[in-house]
């Protein structure tokens, strides 16, 4: 183990083209995972920052927001639920906006949503008409405090009172306004697919005594399967495109991780090469094949940390630079730490490749030459 040490301190060069190609291949696995979690977390905010234990769609909807109607009495029938400790309605409209300062056609999707107070991680609903929270990505589109930004072809006024945190939703920015608002703004502005007062898209619904799973059942029994209830988990894999994004990235992942590992078992196979001679003489010194091996493991190891601090800073410095609402880049420490240990697995896979050729060194040949 001393040996090995001693030889990365005293011939890094030697080493060199390994931690460049594993920073390379480190850079790479964390900006994929970056990039997912920013895509998962701009498609998903939304549903997240509901905090709820289910959300319930009509049954006829596909578990889809867009095409989901709760009418009333599906509300009432909901609340006197056994296990409902609250519920909210829920109802978005995706439409453009006109920002003071910009070109009449250079619009910013957004999509507005009404609700209430069963949403645990937003503020109060707006009391006033007209009013609204917003995702901060719209502040930096130039979106102030206290601003009306117009939305859709009816150009309905919305008043910014302020903004809100990683609530964007389908990969656009996000206003929170109450239900009247925005009925008053779907009714303008989609007039094919008008809501009718106390009709909402989606119940946020809050349980007390009983889990999540259960409730759903329950909910759907009482409303004689007229809804369709999920856990949060499971409207997030709902929407579309989600679950066969995360499918793809973590496939690349993997091949990622992969390359990482063949390079690792290139290296050090000739460098297990290129010591047969070392190995033999220190073999008849005494060392057994375990502590060779383990010099072995300790260098791709350390090679391996080098590369994935490197590639952890540079993520870093990738999200600390990209501007709001760009490109869809979050560097999370679990993120950074779950990359890092998929590169030291890559390297301890990658070393056992060049065990059999440790165990196999035979004193008297590797010195004798004959190996």
């Amino acid at each position: 183990m001393r040996l090995a040490l001693k030889e990365l301190r005293r011939r890094p060069g030697r080493f060199g083209v390994a931690t460049v190609i594993l920073t390379l291949i480190a850079i790479l696995l964390m900006f994929l995972g970056g990039l997912l979690d920013g895509l998962t977390a701009g498609n998903t905010g939304a549903i997240r920052a509901q905090q709820a234990d289910l959300i319930v769609y009509s049954e006829t909807s596909q578990d889809s927001l867009v095409r989901s109607r709760i009418d009333p009495e599906q509300s009432r029938e909901v609340e006197a639920v056994d296990g409902v400790e609250a519920v909210g309605e829920l109802g978005s409209v995706q439409l453009g906006a006109r920002i003071a300062g910009r070109g009449l056609r250079d619009l910013v999707p957004v999509v507005l949503f009404g609700y209430a107070a069963a949403s645990k991680g937003l503020p109060t609903p707006p009391t006033r008409p007209g009013e609204a929270w917003a995702d901060d990505t719209l502040e930096a589109e130039g979106v102030k405090q206290g601003e009306v930004v117009l939305i859709g072809p009816a150009r309905s006024p919305v008043k910014v009172i302020g903004f809100v945190s990683d609530t964007r939703y389908a990969g656009q920015s996000t206003l929170w306004a109450s239900l009247e608002t925005w009925r008053k703004v779907q009714n303008e502005n989609r007039p094919d697919a008008r809501v009718a007062p106390g009709v909402s898209q989606a119940l946020v619904v809050q349980a007390a005594g009983v889990s999540a799973s259960e409730l759903a059942t329950r909910i759907d029994d009482a409303t004689n399967g007229t809804t369709s209830s999920l856990t949060e988990t499971e409207a997030i894999n709902a929407l579309p495109g989600v679950a066969a994004q995360q499918r793809v990235f973590n496939q690349i992942i993997g091949l990622t991780v992969l390359i990482a590992i063949i390079v690792v078992a290139l290296f050090f196979a000739l460098i297990t090469v290129e010591r047969i001679g070392l190995y033999g003489v220190l073999k008849a010194l005494g060392a057994g094949s375990g502590n060779l091996f383990a010099g072995v493991l300790l260098q791709a190891v350390i090679v391996t940390l080098i590369a994935s601090v490197i590639g952890a800073i540079a993520a870093l410095a990738l999200a600390a630079v990209i501007p709001a609402g760009s490109i869809p880049f979050i560097a999370t420490g679990a993120r950074l730490a779950e990359s890092t240990f998929f590169l030291l697995l890559a390297a301890v896979i990658g070393c056992a490749f060049s065990l059999r050729r440790v165990l196999k060194v035979d004193p008297a040949q590797a010195i004798g030459g004959g190996q």
